[in-house]
């Protein structure tokens, strides 16, 4: 079995502009994506059949996005190519990221599970439209499939490349698994922000608009964002938690900083990436 990098995001602020009809909130944000990421094992099967190997046990199969993903486009595929019985594979997940974490490891996990089978059952797939099978399997599918950090809009799925200065980053991991859905379905979330003229992009603009709801639900990551701010003033939370994070120039700025986190505290050291691993892939 051979195994693919599925690497992580942060949003480096996260501005709730609105609610559509239909319920869904529209957003502004960048994403910016980071070397830090799980790892995905797949091996062809001749046969047809899709089974887990290696999976994470906190992952039931029901709720495994790597298979999801792959049954979502076998069934494409078949669909489109009137080929039945070669759509098959093994798949393995290592689980690095954490979940709940904010950091998109599950969307992730799908698209790198469908960049590689897209090459490995020979289907070929171009970008974009492998980026509308993602987003049917969750809202940061797409960005992964994009392959780039990017300016986010609309509900998340209008993304325009956006040029970053490489960067370092302190990222701490509360040990809490935040709901996404009850977050943004929390009556004190702010509604209203003011989109932010982009480009340019600096570090350190902009703000994340699920913070304040996120740390008065959840005391674990208020006790981090608070540790993080006393030290970098721009410190921020992820996406909707639970991690949060500091930007640095250096990376020994960064483990300088790490080296310092009580013992009740956990974090890991990563550097941006310009694109994904796995970008050329897909045309």
């Amino acid at each position: 079995m051979k195994w693919y990098p599925a690497p992580g995001k942060l949003n480096l602020f996260l501005h709730v502009l609105g609610r559509r009809e239909d319920g869904y909130h529209l957003l502004q944000t960048v994403f910016r994506l980071i070397e830090r990421g799980d790892r995905i094992g797949i091996e062809r099967r001749a046969d047809g059949e899709l089974r887990r190997v290696q999976a994470d046990p906190r992952i039931d199969a029901e709720r495994d996005l790597c298979l999801r993903a792959a049954r979502l486009l076998r069934e494409y595929a078949r669909s489109r190519l009137a080929r039945s019985n070669s759509f098959g594979a093994d798949i393995g997940l290592q689980k690095l990221l954490p979940i709940g974490g904010g950091l998109g490891g599950g969307s992730s996990d799908a698209a790198t599970v469908l960049l590689v089978l897209n090459r490995l059952w020979g289907v070929n797939l171009p970008r974009d439209e492998l980026r509308a099978l993602g987003a049917r399997l969750g809202a940061d599918v797409p960005l992964f499939l994009f392959g780039e950090s990017a300016l986010g809009e609309g509900i998340g799925e209008r993304l325009t490349a956006l040029p970053l200065a490489p960067a370092w980053y302190l990222v701490l991991v509360p040990q809490v698994s935040v709901s996404t859905k009850e977050t943004f379905a929390d009556a004190a979330l702010t509604r209203n922000s003011k989109p932010l003229k982009i480009p340019p992009f600096f570090s350190g603009q902009g703000k994340n608009d699920l913070e304040a709801v996120v740390t008065a639900r959840y005391p674990e990551v208020a006790a981090h964002l608070a540790w993080l701010k006393q030290r970098r003033a721009d410190a921020r939370m992820t996406g909707s938690g639970a991690c949060v994070f500091a930007e640095f120039s250096h990376e020994h700025e960064a483990r300088a900083l790490q080296s310092q986190l009580p013992e009740t505290m956990q974090g890991f050291v990563t550097r941006s990436l310009e694109r994904h691993p796995l970008h050329d892939w897909a045309e």
